[in-house]
């Protein structure tokens, strides 16, 4: 007989981030990355980095080098410039993504664009289904009225998902900006969800949540969200995490 596993709802709460403070960067940690490494904490299916960060003006990260992951980056607050090794250049605005699948290798840079206001945005990795693909970069612009009190597909690599931007990964970004307003999604609880509350305060299935915190599901059909403020939501597979992932 099937063993049946229990209903996964788990609350990590922002406080109980990892948390370092560089100066110029203002980090918060939902998994293990870097500095900082659990053992119990690497991943959730296949999202294995959720990054909060802020950055001071006319600052950021160097040339570095990334392979065999899907990396999305979602701007909250300011401007994200962009150089990496394909040639490619960009600047990302509050609601825009910026994506990376690092396949065989790339390397790139990520600075704030102004020299004047900080900038806040999440960067999440997502493993993919498969490694060694060729690199590729793009970016996406959003209106505000596009989330607004209601889900925006912003990424997707789910089979019959239309996205406009496509990762190589059986997973989906959503996000949503709510102004007192409640959103319903329904998983298959077979994989697994990531509700992360960026700004503001809401409520998810009865449980109240604000900035920074977010939720764990797994096994939970329906999830319903509502309250005022923005909202990041990933539906991803499950997926184990080799060791050079860790």
């Amino acid at each position: 007989m099937a063993t049946q596993t229990a209903p996964v709802f788990a609350i990590q709460r922002a406080s109980d981030r990892a948390f370092f403070d560089f100066g110029w960067l203002k980090t918060h940690h939902s998994f293990s990355f870097a500095d900082y490494f659990d053992p119990e904490n690497l991943n959730w299916g296949a999202l294995r980095v959720f990054n909060d960060d802020t950055v001071e003006a006319g600052k950021g990260f160097g040339t570095h080098p990334h392979r065999d992951m899907e990396i999305i980056t979602y701007v909250l607050r300011g401007e994200v410039e962009h150089r990496d090794s394909l040639g490619q250049h960009g600047v990302v605005a509050p609601g825009g993504i910026q994506y990376i699948s690092a396949g065989t290798g790339v390397r790139h840079s990520e600075f704030n664009h102004s020299t004047e206001r900080d900038v806040h945005f999440v960067q999440m990795w997502v493993l993919p289904r498969s490694y060694g693909e060729t690199p590729a970069y793009g970016q996406q612009a959003f209106d505000e009225d596009q989330r607004r009190n209601r889900w925006l597909v912003a990424a997707s690599g789910e089979a019959g998902v239309d996205a406009p931007v496509a990762l190589r990964a059986d997973a989906t970004l959503r996000v949503a900006k709510l102004e007192n307003a409640e959103l319903t999604y329904a998983f298959d609880p077979a994989r697994y969800g990531f509700l992360f509350v960026a700004d503001g305060e809401v409520t998810a299935n009865g449980e109240r949540l604000g900035s920074g915190d977010a939720v764990r599901i797994h096994g939970v059909r329906d999830v319903a969200v509502n309250g005022t403020g923005e909202v990041i939501l990933w539906d991803v597979p499950p997926t184990a995490v080799r060791l050079e992932d860790a």
